[in-house]
């Protein structure tokens, strides 16, 4: 599995470079929608959108199941459980203080597809709220 993953990154990269893939969305892109509070945006829907999409229908059928459980194993290893370790983290925090004001602030990939640190808050019970850009908090 390890060296499928490298050499679909390697075969991906070096699409990128030649010009013959690209990337559906620009840092310009993600930078707006961020800012805008459009998390539900179609660029931070995607679980994988962190980690290297090595499914693709050219893909022989025993290598697309390699695919699908590579995808797997970084959806879950990468991004729901950290999600997830943050949320309890931040909740704790919280709860032990319940008598402070805090500020979290977390990079764009924690709010991007399903089981965000948003996600993990308004399961435990939280209200979370966009703050926009320039806002007085």
């Amino acid at each position: 599995q390890v060296v499928f993953a490298l050499n679909q990154t390697l075969l991906q990269q070096e699409s990128l470079r030649a010009g013959s893939f690209q990337i559906p969305y620009t840092t310009e892109d993600l930078i707006k929608h961020y800012n805008c509070g459009d998390l539900s945006s179609i660029i931070f829907n995607h679980d994988t959108s962190q980690v290297p999409n090595f499914i693709n229908a050219t893909l022989p059928a025993h290598e697309r199941i390699t695919a699908q459980e590579i995808d797997s194993y970084f959806r879950q290893e990468l991004i729901y459980k950290r999600n997830e370790r943050m949320g309890k983290r931040v909740k704790e925090l919280l709860e032990e203080h319940p008598d402070k004001s805090f500020f979290f602030a977390f990079g764009a990939g924690h709010f991007m597809g399903n089981n965000t640190v948003i996600d993990v808050l308004r399961r435990e019970g939280y209200e979370v709220e966009h703050t926009p850009a320039g806002q007085a908090i």
